[in-house]
């Protein structure tokens, strides 16, 4: 069994030998952009690009996936939102929206969205690329996308401060906005799907239980999640939340999605104990404190404690920082494949 034949299956609730270790998000390092030559802020605007930064994982350290894209402007730039690539900056940031569509109440339920959304932006650049990695080493491992979940999309679209507000003191107008997005994650999904993707990780990192009580979650986050889920029913389907997840574990295990995706602030024993043993749980190792500032053995450490900790495959909490080393990338997933079927508590039981 190979890495793509592992992670799907798994994703299918199929038996398998070991866990996996792979991701749903960013996965570009600096040492895949060296081996190219390429800038950062030049891969997001260009699919071949991104396609080799995305493959140079798996062949630099043995990622089981590759992953595109980078940043988080796909929806929002496709409605008409404008992004900043900072093309002509030499560190490495991330794009962001600079421009944004909604800038009111009023026009939370009226700012224009394009009927064929999905073949606006950057879309067809990002099909393309997915196009190039299942020609390059999609018979080898999974090939991976993600969209925003409703109401992170949302907060690229208006001021994110404000929407947490109106989630607390206007649910059905925050309700009436995430309905209309979560047509526009739908669409843009089904065509990453289409260019084939073989997973997608519906990202929802800004409806943070740090911010959101449960009983908002409940009533303002999870129906859109559920919307996103149905529509995509035969779609392998990944849900990650960033922050403190256990108060929302039930909630997110009702949402019905293939698996959960939880960061390093999750207490993994008491999930279990909320959803039980039978859910997929995938995490949760540090991505910049463990992956970037810690040597391999705080990696490995790090990555045998996911996995006692009932971790059914090993993903890193966010995406790669590109300057993680090299050799730390290594050692967490040479231990998930060396030591990953010992360790993994949850096939043990």
């Amino acid at each position: 069994m190979n890495s793509r034949q592992l992670v799907l299956d798994q994703l299918n609730g199929k038996d398998v030998e070991r866990p996996a270790c792979y991701s749903g998000m960013g996965n570009v390092t600096t040492a895949g952009l060296e081996q190219f030559g390429y800038k950062f802020s030049k891969v997001h605007t260009d699919a071949k690009m991104m396609a080799d930064t995305a493959a140079s994982s798996y062949k630099l350290f043995g990622y089981e996936c590759a992953i595109v894209p980078y940043d988080l402007c796909l929806e929002a730039e496709a409605i008409g939102c404008v992004m900043n690539p900072y093309e002509e900056v030499d560190q490495l940031l991330y794009p962001t929206i600079k421009e944004k569509v909604c800038h009111s109440e009023e026009e939370m339920t009226t700012f224009p969205i394009p009927d064929d959304v999905e073949k606006r932006g950057r879309v067809p650049l990002v099909c393309e690329a997915i196009k190039l990695l299942k020609a390059d080493i999609g018979n080898e491992v999974a090939i991976g996308t993600y969209v925003l979940g409703p109401f992170t999309l949302a907060g690229q679209l208006m001021d994110l401060n404000d929407l947490f507000k109106l989630a607390f003191k206007k649910p059905k107008l925050v309700n009436e906005m995430l309905d209309r997005v979560s047509d526009v994650t739908i669409k843009i999904a089904k065509e990453l799907v289409a260019a084939g993707a073989d997973y997608i990780n519906v990202r929802e990192m800004g409806a943070t239980t740090d911010v959101l009580s449960p009983k908002v979650f409940r009533n303002v986050i999870q129906p859109h999640l559920i919307k996103v889920r149905e529509a995509l029913k035969d779609v392998p389907l990944v849900i990650h939340i960033c922050g403190g997840t256990n108060k929302i574990m039930d909630i997110l295990n009702e949402c019905k999605y293939n698996a959960i995706s939880v960061e390093t602030k999750n207490d993994l024993a008491a999930s279990r104990e909320m959803i039980g043993n039978e859910p997929l749980i995938f995490g949760n190792i540090d991505a910049f404190n463990v992956l970037v500032n810690g040597s391999p053995e705080d990696v490995e450490k790090a990555t045998l404690a996911a996995l006692e900790g009932s971790c059914d495959s090993v993903w890193p909490s966010c995406d790669i920082w590109p300057t993680a080393p090299i050799e730390n990338l290594k050692a967490m997933v040479e231990t998930v494949k060396n030591q990953g079927a010992a360790k993994w508590v949850r096939k043990n039981k």
